[in-house]
């Protein structure tokens, strides 16, 4: 427990544990379901089933308080856990950030302090028949709709290499690993996705490459594909090979190619508005 905890008061007039706000880990592993925290019966709102979680610290962002918070009361390792959206609820003066993530290593859960009675893995469809956190249970099925779904974001690098006057022509491999670098970051500050403007998501980042720009390398953060013929072909290809459940984003203006990849399901980006995130 930080030292500034306190409650606080938001508008609607509850109590809230938090003096900069509070967030969650909702973590799933598709073998086992939601780590649940059964609240130990001297907590706030104790005996019920809520997520691991607990107050912001100051200049701490709710994907490190939630994973450090995770941590703290279940064992659960930062390196283990791959954040991937997060959805915050504003209570007026007061708001809570329920953080999605996937178990990417071995999470070996255990009850470490005493906030905890117990913690449980419980099948995504069991989750609304527990008793759940008042806060916890009225959020649920909205983050039901997105729990086990990623943000996958394919860019067509020749594109949106062409859509800026920067001389690009003259050195396409370079020019390609410019972009490749000034998305990486993306993958860690997170963006909205224009479908679900209320989420702030992590994306996955494809980079499609064709021609001189083939042999660009990926880096952490961006996969790098080389187009085997055309960009457009391999683009079709990346969305059509994707997890049917996530959300795809296509960074391109060409109208064919986004003509091809809605039919497949995908959303398409322009040049603009993705460069406007890069700046």
């Amino acid at each position: 427990m930080f030292a500034e905890d306190t409650f606080v008061t938001c508008a609607q007039g509850h109590r809230h544990w938090g003096l900069h706000g509070a967030a969650g880990l909702l973590l799933t592993d598709p073998a086992r379901g939601v780590l649940l925290q059964h609240r130990a019966w001297w907590t706030h709102h104790g005996r019920t089933w809520a997520l691991p979680g607990g107050a912001l610290r100051p200049g701490e962002s709710p994907a490190e308080a939630a994973t450090r918070e995770a941590d703290e009361e279940a064992a659960v390792p930062p390196a283990a856990v791959r954040p991937v959206a997060a959805s915050t609820v504003d209570h007026g003066g007061w708001g809570y950030t329920t953080v999605l993530a996937v178990a990417t290593g071995s999470v070996c859960e255990r009850v470490r302090n005493r906030e905890s009675s117990e913690l449980r893995w419980v099948p995504v469809d069991e989750v609304g028949e527990y008793r759940l956190h008042r806060d916890f249970a009225l959020a649920w099925p909205g983050l039901r709709t997105q729990v086990g779904r990623e943000l996958v974001l394919v860019v067509d690098a020749a594109n949106v290499m062409g859509s800026r006057p920067d001389g690009w022509w003259r050195d396409r491999a370079g020019a390609a690993a410019r972009l490749r670098d000034q998305l990486a970051p993306l993958a860690l500050t997170g963006m909205t996705a224009p479908t679900l403007p209320d989420w702030c998501w992590w994306p996955r980042i494809v980079l499609v490459v064709e021609g001189q720009a083939r042999g660009v390398p990926a880096v952490p953060g961006v996969e790098v594909v080389p187009a085997a013929r055309d960009g457009d072909s391999e683009i079709v290809s990346v969305v059509r090979d994707a997890r049917p459940q996530d959300h795809l984003l296509v960074a391109t203006a060409d109208r064919e190619l986004r003509s091809r990849i809605e039919a497949e399901g995908a959303t398409p980006m322009s040049p603009r508005s993705l460069l406007a995130l890069l700046t």
